[in-house]
């Protein structure tokens, strides 16, 4: 990817090569939208500073402003990494309001947008893109923007092809899990006992691993694995019956 990169590049210590930027809808981008404002979704910028690129995660709302943010920054869009289908994370028609997403995107920045095989169908009916301008990946793959890998962790449950982002000791995870509560079952494509078992996996992860949610739906914008997975709710059932019975309906 750093053949997009044409400025010289000051030189960057390893340690402070990862690029990662958390940014609000209705507070560092799209303000003034009141339904970007309502849904309190967050965006990610992760990249490497060395080779001056970045991935977008769920870039959604006011793109243009998301791609100026991170072009002030001396970054440029390589990529974008979809976390699920849905039009606040991707864009498309919601409750007849039009979001903006990756189908602005990309005519103004030429990159892949990466998806979960399972949700390709998903995300090209939704934004209008072309399953072939979609890269499909399998579960564990891993998308590199320099020298900075990106994991990706399939987590059905919210949707088919939900996944989350694995990071240098930060978990980006979507619609899958929140620091209080997680996505919705009861949505098209949704399965609650894919959700118990997607959230068990990410209980395995270090407890300092950094959770990054894709919703403000908490005081705190981030938390440690731990701390989550002890004050979370969804982590209180000992058995996939239990969770139904609690979560499922």
């Amino acid at each position: 990817m750093s053949e997009r990169s044409e400025l010289p590049r000051q030189r960057v210590d390893d340690d402070d090569r990862l690029y990662f930027r958390q940014l609000l809808s209705g507070r560092d981008f799209a303000v003034g939208d009141p339904v970007a404002t309502q849904m309190v979704n967050f965006v990610y910028a992760i990249g490497d500073r060395a080779a001056g690129e970045c991935l977008l995660v769920d870039p959604a709302y006011a793109v243009d402003d998301l791609v100026d943010a991170v072009e002030a920054d001396g970054m440029v869009v390589a990529g974008v990494l979809a976390t699920h289908y849905h039009p606040d994370h991707v864009g498309g028609s919601m409750m007849d309001y039009s979001i903006d997403g990756v189908a602005r995107l990309l005519e103004r920045v030429s990159c892949p947008v990466h998806v979960q095989r399972a949700e390709v169908p998903w995300v090209a009916r939704t934004t209008g893109v072309a399953e072939s301008e979609l890269r499909a990946h399998e579960p564990g793959d891993v998308v590199s923007v320099g020298a900075v890998d990106v994991v990706l962790v399939h987590t059905p449950g919210h949707t088919p092809g939900s996944q989350c982002f694995l990071v240098d000791g930060r978990l980006v995870s979507g619609d899958t899990l929140f620091l209080d509560g997680c996505g919705r079952t009861d949505l098209p494509g949704a399965d609650p006992a894919e959700m118990f078992d997607s959230l068990q996996r990410l209980a395995t992860l270090p407890g300092a691993t950094m959770v990054f949610p894709g919703h403000r739906y908490s005081v705190a914008s981030s938390g440690t694995m731990a701390a989550v997975t002890e004050q979370n709710s969804v982590f209180r059932p000992a058995s996939r019956d239990q969770w139904l019975t609690m979560f499922g309906s």
